[in-house]
């Protein structure tokens, strides 16, 4: 059972909180198995891996509905609803996977969010294991209580004070995109993948039109849910015509905070 006062205050004083059992087996199943697919058109798109972030698909809606169908989860949506607010659409949609036997940019000391307002989260992120994250194969490192920290941690400091994201398959770490953290090396054979959710409050544009981006796949079998998360209801009006028309019809419909 979620709680939202404990999840809350994680996310406020700690910077992260993880929930585990968010995902059941067989979307883990179908989702792995699609993501491998999305890797291999995002290599084709770069006609190769030498690029820098490769392994990790840019915009995972773009791909099978299983990616879609995600914000129909209301494990998922919960904690993020509880600090942004109903109102809150996805910034940014990618995968997280490493490939075998190295690592990729995200080993990198970094924080997915630029902007600093006192007392007040514009971004969290929501990794989402596909399969066991372990120190073997690269388990993400994250420094608590950094979410307030403006320049970059040494890596002297950051890997002296970090912890790891050890956990299986299913859990989903949420943190205040603020915090600093690093991808591992992944050691073994295989790759490890995971989903990465950076979402921000509704009047914040997204890191990709994603309406735009998708407005040629047929959406008409998405539900509310889905499509509010993904912008569809945050869309700026283009004309007059769009700006006047009644409210259930409007392109901007939702919530905001």
């Amino acid at each position: 059972m979620f709680n939202k006062e404990r999840f809350v205050e994680e996310i406020n004083t700690q910077g992260y909180s993880i929930l585990e059992n968010v995902l059941s087996p067989d979307f883990i199943t179908k989702a792995k198995a699609e993501l491998i697919k999305a890797i291999a058109k995002e290599e084709e798109y770069h006609h190769g891996m030498e690029y820098s972030d490769y392994g990790m698909v840019l915009l995972c809606s773009l791909y099978d509905k299983v990616f879609v169908e995600l914000f129909d989860n209301q494990n998922l949506l919960d904690p993020f609803n509880s600090v942004l607010g109903e109102g809150c659409i996805v910034y940014a949609y990618t995968s997280s996977s490493m490939p075998p036997s190295t690592s990729n940019y995200s080993k990198r000391v970094h924080t997915d969010c630029p902007r600093i307002i006192p007392d007040y989260v514009t971004n969290m992120g929501a990794t989402i294991l596909l399969d066991n994250f372990t120190v073997e194969n690269g388990a993400t490192w994250f420094l608590p209580y950094s979410q307030a920290i403006i320049e970059t941690p040494t890596d002297e400091y950051f890997f002296a004070n970090a912890k790891r994201l050890i956990a299986k398959a299913g859990t989903v770490w949420f943190f205040n995109a603020r915090i600093w953290h690093a991808g591992g090396i992944n050691k073994t054979n295989n790759w490890r993948h995971a989903l990465t959710i950076n979402m921000g409050r509704s009047w914040m544009k997204q890191r990709i039109d994603i309406p735009r981006a998708m407005s040629g796949m047929d959406t008409s079998g998405f539900s509310e849910k889905v499509l509010q998360k993904l912008g569809f209801l945050a869309q700026v009006p283009a004309s007059y015509d769009e700006y006047y028309v009644p409210f259930e019809k409007r392109k901007f419909r939702q919530k905001t905070e």
